[in-house]
């Protein structure tokens, strides 16, 4: 049994999973004053005062319920996430899953499933796991809440890494489909994900998921993008 480390840099830690503290600070971690209801981080000096809103969702696009993400995706998570997510790094889930129930510690999670957003079977089998699924599962465990695996199906589509929000937009539709209504009918459902990048993925398994008769969906991520609105 190998002592405890930081997955990150191999810094001793007292526990199996965690960060170091030079690793934990390095992370640009989204803390309040953030988007009441899609998580979008606002500059720490900004005062809006009672249930803030980002411009997106006060104009009533956001699709969600809430949105609920651990830090910013930029240098510092990217050398986290990329082995993650392509190298293997699977251990990495474990900080991981815990910063993302800390981000949604100003939410209710009173969802009925927990779904990781599912990964066309081509893609699945060169990767050999979904990075989803690895951060639903603890996730999972520490809500008592169960996972769905099979209720959603997606197709292969290319990657969406260097496309515009817009072309994610289009490269997105049509790609999930239920399989299970059933199991979805009048459930409120807690989507998760490695990146929230345009949350287009987000936002088009919503709509196929509400046109099958689910509740509510929400959604956290790990990280996510954060461009100018």
């Amino acid at each position: 049994m190998f002592p405890p480390a930081c997955p990150l840099c191999d810094t001793p830690v007292s526990v199996h999973g965690e960060l170091c503290p030079e690793c934990w600070t390095a992370i640009n971690w989204i803390e309040n004053p953030k988007c009441t209801k899609c998580g979008y981080p606002f500059p720490a000096d900004l005062d809006l005062g009672g249930m803030p809103m980002c411009p997106v969702c006060a104009a009533g696009k956001s699709e969600l319920d809430w949105i609920r993400s651990a830090c910013v995706y930029d240098d510092a998570s990217r050398v986290a996430m990329l082995p993650f997510k392509h190298a293997g790094r699977i251990q990495y889930a474990y900080f991981m899953s815990r910063a993302m129930m800390w981000a949604m510690r100003d939410v209710e999670i009173d969802a009925d499933i927990i779904m990781p957003v599912p990964l066309a079977t081509r893609r699945l089998f060169k990767r050999g796991y979904n990075q989803a699924t690895l951060l639903a599962r603890p996730i999972a465990r520490a809500t008592g809440i169960k996972i769905d695996y099979d209720s959603v199906r997606r197709k292969y589509r290319e990657d969406m890494g260097h496309k515009t929000a817009r072309e994610r937009a289009e490269n997105i539709r049509g790609v999930f489909s239920v399989v299970n209504p059933d199991k979805i009918r009048g459930k409120k459902i807690l989507l998760v994900d490695d990146v929230m990048t345009s949350g287009a993925t987000f936002s088009e398994l919503r709509r196929v998921l509400i046109h099958a008769g689910a509740h509510a969906v929400y959604g956290v991520s790990f990280c996510r993008v954060v461009r100018a609105i």
